[in-house]
């Protein structure tokens, strides 16, 4: 057991700006199911692999931990709205939402800033987290700028 305080190591944390991501794959009944996240890096360039990080308590965890395939959606300065969408607990997230389908079925947003599919390489052990990371089988970007967090507020580039 840590003598950090969760809440505080959450607090110091929140001083790095992140992007916004929304990662989306299909569960065990080919529904599609996304949630929001901003833990998303890059990891190597050749191959082309980045991870993010999934917390075990949520209740679609284990699809995604389970899935071979996941989109990650970068999202763009005007995109507010479907962070918060996302990150809620409405049991069908794509309820009035139009997509497209990937690779694997995977639902895919139309708007973003960068959209990469990927094909899951590893699963790592992560406290209480899950690290995917994913090779990049296709991916696209437009130059449009993306929304910032920072000290738990949405922020744009200025």
């Amino acid at each position: 057991m840590s003598d950090i305080d969760a809440r505080e190591f959450r607090n110091a944390m929140g001083a790095f700006a992140t992007g916004i991501t929304v990662v989306t794959t299909i569960d065990r009944q080919s529904k599609p199911i996304a949630l929001t996240v901003n833990s998303f890096a890059s990891v190597s360039l050749d191959p082309p692999l980045v991870l993010w990080s999934v917390n075990r308590a949520h209740d679609i965890a284990e699809d995604f931990v389970e899935s071979d395939h996941f989109a990650v959606h970068i999202l763009q300065h005007d995109q507010k709205n479907f962070s918060q969408h996302f990150s809620g607990d409405r049991p069908d997230k794509f309820e009035g939402i139009d997509y497209d389908t990937g690779i694997g079925k995977l639902p895919l947003l139309r708007e973003y800033c960068a959209r990469f599919q990927c094909k899951v390489e590893h699963r790592y052990e992560g406290g209480d987290h899950v690290i995917l990371v994913g090779r990049v089988l296709d991916m696209d970007y437009r130059s449009v700028d993306p929304i910032i967090f920072h000290a738990g507020k949405y922020r744009r580039l200025a």
